[in-house]
């Protein structure tokens, strides 16, 4: 048997299992890659936010890395919550480093509006980490934390993607999601356009959205994809998910990352 794809994510644990490291793996199990971890931080986390949040030592995020990297090997990485600014600075420095594709999810925020990067780190991020990506993946509010533009109506998602590619990563997905009307993703490399559009589904169970379109992103470059290739497809996968998220605890439920083989998916 040959060996599958193998996709390296590099992320904070959420223990209520929808977002984070949890997030990725169950999403790359669903897309078909190997999926595996390197923890950057746990979080005591569930349905209605987080409660607490314990970044790991850089040398237990160091080792993690060049583990993994050095005897498995990697086709793609993805990052997450990297709370810090020697964190962030320090997995730059492992991903630059290393011969795959990165999938930066410049995580600043939770679901529920908690922080999860410090101020202090957002410099690194714009000089550090951004500048090792092949695709970094900002949600609206990400993209005001890092560069200022604030976009309010989708025409912004040009500004908002410029902004971000001075920075450096080779590839920026600006994620309208949080705009009025149907769900508008710009993606561009400064040259080539790729308006990436679905139907808003009036669902609100979706938490881990951010890092579950990343890690599919990840996974499908991982199997050799072009970059429009793997993020069409991954946006594909992550609309099915959200429109499938299911209510769980007293608060936000999640998106169903299994929801390929649910009866009535494309795989039934």
């Amino acid at each position: 048997m040959s060996a599958l794809p193998r996709v390296l994510t590099v992320a904070g644990s959420d223990s209520g299992g929808g977002a984070g490291i949890q997030a990725d793996l169950k999403t790359m199990l669903a897309l078909g890659v190997h999926g595996m971890s390197v923890v950057t931080a746990v979080t005591a986390q569930n349905s209605v936010g987080v409660q607490g949040a314990w970044e790991l030592p850089v040398e237990a995020v160091r080792a993690q890395y060049r583990s993994v990297v050095g005897d498995i090997g990697v086709q793609a990485v993805k990052t997450g919550m990297l709370a810090s600014a020697e964190l962030v600075e320090t997995v730059a420095e492992l991903i630059a480093g290393t011969d795959a594709p990165a999938v930066v999810d410049p995580v600043g925020v939770s679901k529920h509006g908690d922080a999860l990067l410090a101020v202090s780190a957002l410099d690194s991020v714009r000089t550090k980490l951004l500048p090792a990506a092949t695709v970094a993946t900002p949600n609206l509010d990400e993209v005001a934390q890092l560069t200022g533009v604030r976009v309010e109506s989708e025409p912004d998602l040009r500004r908002a993607a410029a902004a971000v590619l001075e920075y450096g990563p080779r590839w920026v997905l600006i994620k309208g999601g949080h705009l009025p009307g149907e769900a508008v993703d710009l993606l561009t490399d400064g040259s080539e356009e790729h308006w990436l559009r679905a139907p808003r589904h009036d669902n609100r169970h979706t938490h881990g959205t951010g890092c579950t379109l990343a890690s599919a992103i990840a996974s499908e470059l991982a199997k050799g994809r072009s970059v429009p290739e793997a993020v069409t497809t991954a946006k594909e996968y992550v609309t099915g998910a959200i429109a499938a998220g299911f209510p769980l605890g007293a608060g936000i439920g999640p998106v169903d990352h299994g929801w390929m083989t649910r009866p009535g998916g494309p795989a039934a």
